[in-house]
């Protein structure tokens, strides 16, 4: 079967308009790769320090596509088993018992490796979907190489290679976005397949915008305010920098609190907003002059 590859975006300029209408406020270089990554049917390796908007691009693009998101979660020991497949293991053995004298070896085994049998895995699920899909592969840093050698097939030729009943290849190919915090090297094989992007922390003038889209009832001069806090905050050597999704955060809780400015007693109060630890906050606290 031929996997049929249909481009959702038109252009980089349609690219630009979706995300943002879907709210994601990008740049023209982010918006340049996701358009050839969609119209060259490539997935797209997107690597960034955590919290600058990898996950968040790949379900922006499941919005502006009107397509279904698929994600596969990485973490430490994942295996093929939760990544593609696994046979119903309990409901097979029922059906060996229940057949057992009552017919040959060979038909109760082609029985019990049949399509009833299977649970498909977020990879798996992707991959035979017929209507448009985005695959997100979430963090494969933190999975161990060994996963990334069951992600090849998947991601050069698009199937999925089943012993018992064979290769199950798409017929419609999904939008692939890996996401990675770099927290290790990964292979040169993963590389080659995919168009690669690395996503930093907006600039000052991007992060007020997605800021003043996310809560558009901050006025102009406290989101001034807390995106130069933030950069500064993001400045110094903390364990964990703020996000663009904590500085939002932020823009909420000074609106719960009802304050309009962001002075030194609301920074104080509120800095456990966008700092997860107490060695930063310290720091922080110590830096902006607050105790």
């Amino acid at each position: 079967m031929n996997t049929v590859h249909q481009p959702a975006f038109g252009s980089v300029a349609d690219v630009t308009e979706r995300l943002g209408a879907a709210g994601y406020l990008t740049s023209t270089a982010v918006a340049t790769t996701v358009f050839l990554a969609d119209r060259l049917g490539k997935p797209l390796l997107v690597e960034g320090p955590a919290g600058v908007g990898k996950t968040e691009l790949a379900k922006a693009v499941a919005a502006a596509t009107d397509s279904e998101l698929v994600r596969l979660q990485c973490y430490e020991g994942i295996d093929e088993a939760r990544a593609l497949y696994e046979w119903n293991h309990a409901k097979q053995l029922l059906r060996i018992t229940a057949g057992q004298g009552q017919e040959g070896w060979d038909a109760t085994r082609d029985d019990v490796f049949s399509e009833e049998f299977l649970l498909p895995r977020p990879l798996l699920t992707a991959i035979r979907r017929t209507d448009p899909t985005v695959l997100l592969i979430d963090e494969i840093d933190k999975a161990d190489v060994e996963v990334e050698g069951l992600l090849l097939e998947v991601l050069s030729d698009f199937q999925v290679s089943i012993p018992e009943l064979g290769t199950v290849a798409a017929a419609r190919r999904p939008f692939v976005l890996l996401t990675s915090n770099s927290t290790r090297e990964l292979s040169e094989a993963l590389k080659r397949r995919c168009l690669f992007l690395h996503l930093d922390f907006p600039d000052a003038d991007l992060e007020r915008r997605i800021v003043l889209t996310r809560v558009p009832e901050l006025t102009e001069q406290l989101t001034d305010a807390l995106v130069r806090t933030v950069r500064v905050l993001r400045a110094m050597e903390l364990r964990k920098a703020p996000s663009v999704a904590e500085t939002i955060d932020w823009g909420r809780t000074l609106l719960a609190l009802g304050l309009d400015t962001l002075d030194d007693d609301a920074v104080r109060s509120t800095l456990g907003v966008v700092l997860k630890h107490r060695s930063d906050a310290d720091k922080a606290a110590a830096e902006l002059r607050l105790n």
